[in-house]
């Protein structure tokens, strides 16, 4: 999966930019500033970092079933998880 990381503690603030967001071409450890928020792409995570951050207490896990991705919120950075063409030959997680 790849996983883009959104650098703001504020829903809000994500919420309004996330369509943004999930548009930029971003490359590996390319990292942008999307109205005022720096937004990184944090490279590949494999299908157990979901499963082990669920588990989590203080994460918070959102899916946009629509798109297939995955939102994990905790502390001051939201996570977006894009499945990537490799995952969706595996088996589905959480």
């Amino acid at each position: 999966m790849k996983c883009i990381s959104v650098y703001t503690d504020s829903f809000e603030q994500f919420s309004d930019m996330f369509e943004q967001v999930i548009e930029i071409d971003l490359q590996e450890n390319d990292e942008r500033e999307v109205e005022g928020v720096t937004v990184s792409d944090s490279g590949e995570v494999p299908s157990h970092y979901l499963e082990r951050m669920a588990a989590k207490p203080e994460v918070v896990v959102m899916k946009d079933k629509e798109k297939g991705i995955t939102i994990l919120q905790h502390g001051k950075v939201f996570e977006i998880l894009i499945p990537s063409e490799a995952d969706s030959l595996e088996a589905p997680s959480v």
